[in-house]
């Protein structure tokens, strides 16, 4: 089996037929976890927020705090693979996960559970990062398609799972179970880790990139606070603009100090492959689709239709099992034809299930946003893996770690900024549309027995109206968003055809 701490090549481990399929399974179990567990929490938010009697403002920072801290952490983990061995991270990742989980699961308030969900961000932001490192050291260059797309079960299926199994846990037995349920996937992961990978003392003793982690952490931190932020702050208040601005700045500084350092914390050397910096472009675009979709049709099925949170979460699995068949069949279709055309045709069937989904209506039926949403993962399941996988693969071995990092860095700030941006144009557009229509009623001859009828009858006969113009409005903004997804999706299609076609030559290095 190759070495996971640098010194072996992908070719060894290739040798035998469980030389990387056993423990690509287990590095399945370790991103499953850490990246269901940043969809499955979104639903149990209002339970929390009553059982722990908080305020509204106050209880969104039980996601908000873990997003900032996995900002933070992420680029710290290439230099704690090289100081302490990958094998000995993973495992160190897997067991605090766990245990963070149970605390955030014991937590007795508020305070104290946004303090263990930035404890579990620590070993949540490092395990994404340290998988997929670990995926291009055991894997031969051959069988990387079909090797991201077992891997990408785990990555891309569950922020899927994630709303249906956290509605059913919430609304049937307790929102704690949320976090409790990670304890014995953490520990069965730990036990085949420790059972299946080599145990290697690392190879290189890097010093630490002080002042490029200060600089890093803080433009990350600022950035994602300001898009978390910015709805209830204000876009244009003093704090959002000098959150930006110094966010900005810091990574400017970064920059320099990467390019002139002799152990970067990230190799910014990744960005002069041409095919990585195509696909880090990309995977903004294809992510953004994913998160928005995952976000916004849940909050449209709940306020807008009225449904629970299962079965709104129920309403995703027909798309969800649509991931399950596609992501191994995508994996399949690179190591064939190369990541051009999965990614071209993926991106394109993105657009059009975006396009569907701009259709929404307050009365749309299940069935079609059913239909529509599956569509739409059709294209995801197609091009997201292969997206990654074509822009590390690009890459030299000893660049792997930082193109990993910098991957799973662009995944987080475009979810993130995703649905900040988007809810906060949702907000704006939704206030503006509310006063534009509010103000039609009663002008039109057609309308003016219904607001006549509506008035004599008071509240009563008002509050039906106004629900019916709120929902319109808010299904509208919706759909407008689904429509700049599109077009962001058809855009990036474009680009796609860029990237490379045909098989990975043989002898070339993942």
């Amino acid at each position: 089996m190759s070495d996971f701490s640098g010194s072996g090549t992908a070719d060894e481990s290739a040798e035998s037929g469980r030389g990387w399929v056993l423990p690509l399974c287990v590095l399945v179990v370790g991103a499953f976890m850490s990246v269901l567990d940043t969809s499955i929490v979104n639903v149990a938010v209002p339970a929390i927020q009553l059982d722990l009697s908080a305020a509204a403002d106050d209880v969104e920072w039980i996601v908000t705090g873990y997003t900032l801290a996995l900002g933070v952490v992420v680029p710290l983990t290439g230099w704690l693979g090289d100081r302490i061995g990958r094998t000995t991270l993973y495992i160190l990742s897997m067991v605090g996960f766990a245990a963070a989980s149970a605390l955030c699961g014991a937590a007795w308030d508020l305070d104290s559970l946004i303090a263990f969900r930035i404890l579990q961000a620590i070993p949540g932001g490092i395990l994404p990062v340290v998988t997929m490192t670990i995926l291009y050291q055991i894997v031969p260059p051959a069988k990387i398609g079909a090797a991201g797309g077992i891997y990408g079960l785990g990555v891309v299926v569950a922020p899927a799972v994630g709303p249906v199994l956290g509605g059913y846990l919430v609304e049937y037995v307790d929102w704690r179970l949320i976090f409790y349920i990670n304890v014995p996937i953490g520990v069965l992961g730990t036990i085949a880790a420790i059972a299946v990978f080599p145990r290697i003392r690392p190879a290189t003793w890097p010093r630490f990139d002080l002042w490029g982690f200060l600089t890093i952490a803080y433009g990350l931190f600022a950035l994602l606070l300001a898009f978390s932020e910015g709805q209830d702050w204000g876009w244009t208040s003093y704090r959002i603009l000098a959150l930006f601005l110094s966010g900005l700045l810091s990574l400017a500084l970064f920059v320099v100090i990467e390019l002139e350092v002799d152990d970067p914390l990230i190799d910014l050397r990744v960005f002069a492959s041409g095919a990585y910096t195509l696909s880090i472009v990309l995977l903004g675009v294809a992510v953004t689709g994913l998160f928005t979709t995952l976000f916004f049709i849940p909050q449209f099925l709940q306020v807008v239709q009225g449904l629970q949170a299962l079965d709104a979460g129920l309403v995703l699995v027909p798309s969800a099992l649509v991931l399950v068949v596609m992501v191994p069949l995508a994996g399949r279709l690179y190591d064939r034809f190369g990541p051009r055309w999965p990614v071209v045709s993926g991106l394109l069937v993105m657009a059009y299930g975006s396009y569907l989904l701009a259709h929404l209506t307050a009365n749309t039926p299940r069935a079609d946003v059913e239909l529509w949403t599956s569509i739409r993962n059709v294209g995801t399941g197609l091009a997201l893996i292969a997206i990654i996988t074509a822009g590390v693969s690009a890459l030299r071995p000893t660049l792997t770690v930082s193109g990993s990092a910098m991957n799973n860095v662009v995944q987080r700030v475009a979810s993130s900024v995703a649905v900040a941006v988007f809810s906060g144009l949702n907000t704006s557009a939704s206030a503006q549309l509310l006063v534009d229509r509010g103000s039609l009623y009663g002008h039109g001859p057609a309308e003016l027995p219904e607001i006549r009828t509506a008035t004599e009858q008071g509240a009563s006969g008002l509050l039906p109206l106004y629900r019916q113009l709120t929902a319109g409005i808010t299904t509208e903004t919706y759909a407008n968003g689904f429509f700049v997804v599109a077009l962001l999706c058809a855009a990036a299609a474009v680009l796609a055809l860029f990237l490379r076609s045909g098989r990975a030559r043989a002898g070339t290095a993942p």
